[in-house]
């Protein structure tokens, strides 16, 4: 299987300390195999360590690190970077960071990035990271609808300006309700002793420093079913501040019909498309069941599957992440429950 470069989307509200994380990543040694997208050069603050200027879209930072700004749309950006590189124009990076807008919806990024042929070649979505401002948080998520699909996406919540926050039970809320977003998501605290860097970039299916797939930490089920079990109340209560946003997984059994299992899919994503707010998972076909694939979708805009040769773990059954808005954990298993026949021939459970 053809290594693709992982693409890092960093996300997050205006104001919410997305570019000064960003600066502080442009700063480290440890990420001079980074390529960083940005919108302007200004909004981020290079001046003290910029080196050279290859040309004006493209800086090559004293790290070693790249910081280029958009050039005619994301896929004509990511498409130079990597021809120059392999031209050996620029330093061989290995992983690339696109800061979005605060506005931003983040699907459009992940649609191209999933979806335009010549990028799946050479990339691949390798998470989406999102800041989030520890004193407006709550406001921001009250009032923006943008900034609650960007936290229910996230694989990694980053919380910033906790030092400010001196209301310790609002700051437990806030964690608690991006918590109940997205129960999948690791949360950071950018002001803790402990927050190290590398923690926003350990959450593509491609492991960098074990060289291997590492499909149980990128899908998190067992950690979402946990959460549901020991805090079954809670899980129910995802919409007190009415976000309408659920995260739960499905498992089946036994191994799937590929016709059926691609036609249930095909058929959610028709009717709930803008809704399905992200997927991923492993399928057992029962055609050749020795071989799962890897499916991950942002909306109605999929990744091309990856067919594995073998098992990477143990346990053999499909499993699939949902995030969704307005969309029931009842109504997705109705749709793969009627597809698949689960009744007669498979044992199909939601946590």
């Amino acid at each position: 299987m053809l290594m693709k470069t992982p693409v890092t989307l960093l996300t997050g509200f205006l104001g919410s300390g997305k570019s000064t994380l960003l600066s502080k990543i442009l700063q480290d040694q440890t990420f001079s195999n980074s390529a960083v997208i940005v919108n302007e050069f200004g909004e981020v603050g290079l001046d003290h360590f910029l080196v050279t200027h290859s040309e004006e879209q493209i800086l090559e930072m004293t790290t070693g690190c790249l910081c280029c700004t958009v050039r005619g749309d994301i896929s004509e950006t990511l498409m130079r970077l990597a021809d120059k590189r392999d031209a050996g124009e620029l330093p061989a990076f290995e992983r690339v960071i696109v800061e979005t807008t605060g506005l931003a919806d983040p699907a459009p990024v992940t649609h191209t990035i999933t979806s335009d042929p010549q990028i799946c070649e050479r990339f691949e979505l390798g998470g989406i990271v999102t800041t989030i401002d520890a004193v407006t948080g709550m406001e921001t998520l009250d009032l923006q609808e943008e900034c609650v699909k960007q936290a229910a996406v996230a694989d990694r919540i980053v919380l910033t300006k906790t030092d400010l926050e001196k209301d310790a039970a609002a700051l437990e809320e806030l964690q608690t309700r991006l918590e109940r977003l997205n129960p999948t998501a690791e949360i950071l605290d950018r002001q803790s002793s402990g927050f190290r860097l590398e923690k926003l970039f350990d959450t593509a299916l491609f492991d960098e420093k074990s060289k291997s797939l590492d499909v149980r930490k990128w899908l998190k089920a067992e950690k979402l079913t946990v959460a549901y079990d020991h805090h079954h109340h809670e899980h129910q209560d995802v919409n007190k501040h009415g976000d309408d946003i659920e995260c739960f997984s499905l498992i089946v059994e036994e191994p799937v019909f590929s016709q059926s299992f691609v036609l249930a899919l095909q058929l959610l994503l028709s009717d709930h498309g803008e809704n399905l707010l992200r997927i991923k998972g492993i399928i057992c076909l029962r055609d050749h069941p020795e071989r799962p694939y890897i499916i991950h979708g942002v909306q109605h805009v999929f990744h091309e599957p990856i067919e594995l040769q073998e098992w990477p773990t143990e346990d053999h059954r499909t499993k699939i992440v949902f995030i969704t808005r307005k969309i029931s954990k009842q109504s997705v298993e109705a749709y793969f429950a009627s597809w698949l026949n689960v009744s007669e021939q498979h044992d199909l459970m939601i946590s």
